[in-house]
This record gives C-alpha cells, sequence and structure tokens, in this order.
C-alpha cells in the first residue's frame, strides 16, 4: 500500500513515535563514549591518524549482533521482563552495563594501555550492539502490520533524530563542552561525568510504553519436519538462529535478498569514511573543541532532528526506492563540501554550510535507510532479521571504515582527495538499487517503495 502523509502535530500525540524519538537517543549515546570521546583523548594523548582509526574497529560487533540477535528476540531476563516486557528489559540490562564500562575506561589510559582502553571500547560497542537489537525490534513492534505505512516512516525519521540527538546534539554537545576549553575536564573525568546521562535514559526506557507482547511461539509447529525430528536443545537451535534467517531468504527470494544485503553493506561506506575522520578533520583545521561543539554537535545535530521530520515527509510522499536513490547521491555530493572546507581553511561560514547540506542528506537518506529496513523485516522475528539487515549495513560502516585513517596517512595528509574518494563510493550501491527496482516492483511493498 502507496504511504500517505500525515499530518506531524497529529502524529506527536502518538505516544509511540515519542517513545521511538526518545529511546533512539539510547542507540545514539553510546557511539559518544568509543568514537567522539575517545578519538579526541586518544588525540589529545598524541596516538596517530592511523591509531585513532584503527581503534574504531571495536565498533565491527555491530556488523555481528545478528548472532546472538535469537536471544534478544526468545530469552526472557528474569524480574526485568515482568515489570518492563521482552526489549525494554533487553535495554535496560543493556544500559547497566554500559554503566560499568563507562566506569572502567575512565580509569585506564590510552597513552599506557591502548590494549586495555581498547577492550573496554569493545566492551561498550558490544553492549550497545545488543541494545540496538531490542531498540529496533522495539520500535517495530509498537506498530501493526497495519499501521506500517503510515507510521513506519515518521518511527523511523523519529528514531534516525533520536539516534543524532544522543551521538551530536545532546550526548556529543555535553561530551565536548565538558572535555573542551569552557570547563576543562580530563576525558576521564568526562567518562565519569556522562555516566549521569545514561542513568535518565534509563528512566526514559523504563516509563516508555510497552509493546503488544508476541504470544509464545510453538517451536515443533514452526520448525516444520525439520524443527520436529529434533530433541529440545536442537530444535531451540534451529528456532532461533536458522529459521529466521531461512525465513528472510524465502519471503525475499535468493536473488532479491543477496541485492539487500549487497546495497545495505555499500551504501553508507562514504559516509562511515568521513565520519570517522571528520573530528580529527576538524581539529587539524584549526577548529577548537568548544567551536566543534558549537557548529557539529548542537547546530548540526538540531539540523538533522529538523532534516530527519523533513526526510520522512518525502519519504511519505514519493517512496523509499526513489527517495534512497535521490538521498543516496545527494548525501554523497555533499562530501565535496569537506573537500572544498580542506582547500578553505578554518571558515566558519563554511563550516556551517558544510554541516547544513550535509546533515540533511545525511538524515534524509538514513530516514529511507531505516524505512527500507523495516519493511523488509519479518514481524515474527524482527530482532533478528532487523539486525542482520543493519549488521550488514554496520559492517561496511565499521570494520572498512576502520582504514579511513590509514587512508589519509597514505595520501600524505590530503584531505580533499580523500573527501573526493569518499563521494565516489556510493555508485556500486545506487547500481544495486537500480538492478534491485524490478524485482522490488513484485514483492509486498513494491507499490510503496517505488512509486
Amino acid at each position: 500500500m502507496q504511504p500517505q502523509p500525515v499530518n506531524f502535530l497529529k502524529s506527536l500525540s502518538d505516544r509511540r513515535l515519542l517513545a521511538a524519538f526518545l529511546i533512539g537517543i539510547s542507540s545514539g549515546f553510546p557511539w559518544v563514549l568509543h568514537g567522539s570521546v575517545l578519538t579526541l583523548w586518544m588525540q589529545a594523548e598524541g596516538l596517530s591518524r592511523s591509531a585513532i582509526g584503527y581503534i574504531s574497529i571495536v565498533a565491527t560487533i555491530y556488523a555481528f549482533n545478528w548472532v546472538w540477535a535469537p536471544l534478544i528476540d526468545q530469552f526472557r531476563i528474569p524480574l526485568l521482563y515482568r515489570l518492563f516486557g521482552q526489549y525494554r528489559s533487553w535495554i535496560l540490562f543493556c544500559q547497566a552495563l554500559l554503566i560499568v564500562f563507562m566506569w572502567l575506561i575512565s580509569g585506564a589510559d590510552p597513552a599506557d594501555n591502548l590494549l586495555l582502553v581498547g577492550l573496554y571500547a569493545l566492551g561498550i560497542s558490544s553492549v550497545s550492539a545488543t541494545q540496538d537489537v531490542a531498540i529496533d525490534a522495539y520500535r517495530v513492534k509498537l506498530f501493526s502490520r497495519e499501521e506500517m505505512g503510515e507510521k513506519i516512516p515518521w518511527a523511523s525519521a523519529l528514531a534516525g533524530a533520536g539516534w543524532q540527538t544522543g551521538f551530536t546534539f545532546l550526548g556529543g554537545t555535553l561530551a565536548l563542552l565538558l572535555g573542551g576549553e569552557t570547563f576543562g575536564f580530563s576525558w576521564p573525568e568526562v567518562y565519569r561525568l556522562l555516566i549521569g546521562f545514561m542513568l535518565a535514559l534509563m528512566l526514559i526506557v523504563a516509563l516508555a510504553p510497552p509493546t503488544r507482547e508476541d504470544p509464545q511461539r510453538q517451536p515443533a509447529k514452526q520448525g516444520g519436519r525439520a524443527g520436529g525430528m529434533l530433541g529440545p536443545p536442537a530444535r531451540w537451535l534451529h528456532e532461533t538462529a536458522v529459521v529466521p534467517f531461512a525465513e528472510f531468504f524465502q519471503r525475499c527470494g535468493l536473488r532479491l535478498a543477496a541485492g539487500i544485503l549487497l546495497f545495505l553493506f555499500s551504501f553508507r561506506l562514504g559516509e562511515a569514511m568521513l565520519g570517522r575522520m571528520s573530528l580529527v578533520f576538524y581539529v587539524e583545521l584549526g577548529f577548537s573543541n568548544d567551536e566543534i561543539a558549537l557548529y557539529r554537535n548542537l547546530l548540526g545535530g538540531g539540523a538533522t532532528i529538523l532534516f530527519s521530520l523533513i526526510g520522512a515527509f518525502i519519504n511519505t510522499r514519493f517512496g523509499i526506492i526513489r527517495g534512497m536513490l535521490v538521498g543516496g547521491i545527494a548525501m554523497a555530493s555533499s562530501n565535496l563540501l569537506y573537500a572544498a572546507m580542506a582547500q578553505a581553511g578554518p571558515e566558519p561560514w563554511l563550516f556551517v554550510l558544510t554541516l547544513i547540506v550535509d546533515n540533511f542528506t545525511t538524515a534524509f537518506a538514513t530516514v529511507c535507510a531505516i524505512s527500507f529496513i523495516s519493511y523488509f523485516a519479518s514481524r515474527t522475528y524482527t530482532g533478528t532479521q532487523f539486525a542482520l539487515m543493519t549488521s550488514i549495513s554496520n559492517f561496511g560502516r565499521t570494520t572498512l571504515a576502520a582504514g579511513s585513517g590509514a587512508i589519509v596517512d597514505g595520501l600524505g595528509g590530503n584531505w580533499a582527495l580523500f573527501f573526493v574518494m569518499t563521494t565516489l563510493m556510493v555508485i556500486p550501491a545506487l547500481l544495486i538499487l537500480l538492478w534491485m527496482s524490478g524485482m522490488l516492483e513484485n514483492h509486498r511493498i513494491g507499490k510503496g517503495a517505488s512509486a
């Protein structure tokens, strides 16, 4: 069914959409902990661009959370499940673990023991990746299948806006101001102070609306003959680790399923390469931490929230496939403004212009991508299949992006050439999208996605 635009002010009255935004903050915030704060801490300690880039390999774990995603769909955490349901209980459990790792990393020093800091950062990213499975499933489960055409684009936009709020607008700005010239806290102290922010996020999750809990599944029936022939442990493994992925490929077909995963792998690779090195670039260009907090985090984060909502309106009006094609081209092209910054030097007006254009195109493309994944995720195996698709996307964004610092070093610090390269990286994804468009016409979301 073709999604129809809805009045945004009326949508805000739906508490579930507000929950998608607020809990989205919890998804973006941990990236500050193993991303922005750690990057600036390492740079302050004199570590190289290559080392800063390579430490981001800890985010590779996001690409593999589909391995344990079935546990989030199936395993009930004692006590927490009765109080908060399946997915909110997992979110709260993960947030408690994040607090533990925040405290541990604050007692380490990357200059003296980079390996230990890397292990704590890996702990943060691992718990965050697990939390993302529960958050994505929670958001999709808030709405019935009949509501998806109308509600999911808005929920996706608000989730993306929440992610940006946690990563840049609130968490990132707060972290940079605390560790910048204004307050002057040390980076270990910043980690400890941010624990208070995490406690506030836990309160938000505890007060969020519940989902419609699915009835308990009967493994023997859903497993078919294969499941019925297995003993209880093997049957459980079959149901949790095999059936969700098999259902995705059977429902979509092998060619379309492979196309979807290849597209998600390559769609935001250039953006990820740029994003990993952006803080290093700003500092080398001559901007202070306070200026970065003001322009990139406060102004840029606020703009992203607004642009995410605009992207949702465009998405519901024109369809996600056409929107992703246009959004991908625009997102990649905006990287050329960073090349202009590299040539012009620390010009505040150009910095602001670049951020506005980049945040608009990135927010638009992100809303389309989340909506795209939401349409293809099964209602029965929501967490597992959503994790599969986002993990494939994150593998390109995290593992390959870890080499971004080495690429800049290999180019002799030629930032302009690096940003041109990131612009060209979207081409394979757009070609895959065009190849898939014909198959999508015949799929259950075909008309709504490609119109």
